[in-house]
């Protein structure tokens, strides 16, 4: 306690922390876990001429995830179901697709056009 020039005693308050300057010393969730995979959500778009494994995407979307053709992608439904398929690149397909065999997919509740994310497979799966 400080006395003031009246004879009052005053309680001196703690110095305030500055939380901004605390929360900068804190890294990002992003950075500590190194490199980071690139995904996107696409439409998974059924067609019955390829054969099953196979996922064919346009070259820009394949660019844009890190992938080119013969590698393995992962596509992911509502977050629920996941299929490992092999690239093929096709420029017929529309930048925002994904054609995959459709054969067997309602039996995962999946229907044509469904939403999905779609990113490089893990080498070990």
């Amino acid at each position: 306690m400080a006395e003031q020039p009246g004879g009052e005693a005053r309680e001196e308050k703690p110095k305030k922390i500055d939380v901004r300057a605390a929360l900068s010393l804190i890294p990002p969730a992003t950075r500590g876990t190194g490199k980071r995979r690139s995904e996107r959500r696409i439409r998974l778009r059924f067609r019955d001429e390829l054969k099953k494994g196979i996922v064919k995407l346009n070259p820009a979307l394949a660019s844009e995830i890190g992938v080119k053709e013969g590698d393995a992608v992962e596509v992911v439904v509502a977050h629920r179901r996941r299929f490992r398929y092999t690239v093929v690149l096709d420029t017929a397909v529309p930048p925002n697709e994904a054609w995959v065999n459709g054969e067997g997919m309602d039996e995962y509740g999946i229907a044509d056009n469904s939403i999905a994310t779609i990113r490089r497979a893990l080498s070990a799966a």
